[in-house]
């Protein structure tokens, strides 16, 4: 499993102009669901994501992680995270089968519900902002 996370002041996803997932000020976190992945990963991830401490502190220092200031999580699943060594495109069979990333996505999601984590859609074109 790979994440790719962004700090943000606010994001949301759109799939066909209706929004599927937004949070305030939080992290944005791509996702790519690999096939060996299981849900033990998936919180042991998002557990990390949730404890990196990249937030400043009252001493401009990143010093604060998503647990300590409230934030939140959105959770956006990205198969083109997934490692395609020497080739020009990625290949949906190198993430995992979208019902399973699917699910793997609502674990990580379940495994914080005190940083409000959201999940912002898997499968459709989705525009985040």
């Amino acid at each position: 499993m790979i994440l790719l996370i962004q700090r943000v002041s606010e994001a949301k996803v759109r799939v066909d102009d209706e929004v599927v997932g937004q949070i305030g000020p939080g992290l944005l976190a791509f996702v790519a669901v690999e096939p060996a992945d299981d849900d033990a990963t998936a919180r042991r991830l998002v557990d990390r994501a949730v404890s990196y401490r990249v937030f400043g502190d009252d001493a401009g220092r990143m010093n604060l992680s998503l647990a300590d200031t409230g934030g939140e999580l959105l959770l956006v699943s990205q198969f083109t995270l997934a490692p395609t060594p020497a080739k020009a495109a990625p290949e949906l069979h190198d993430g995992r089968a979208p019902e399973l990333g699917r699910a793997t996505v609502r674990t990580g999601r379940r495994t914080r519900p005190r940083s409000a984590a959201r999940q912002g859609g898997h499968g459709p074109l989705r525009r985040p902002t």
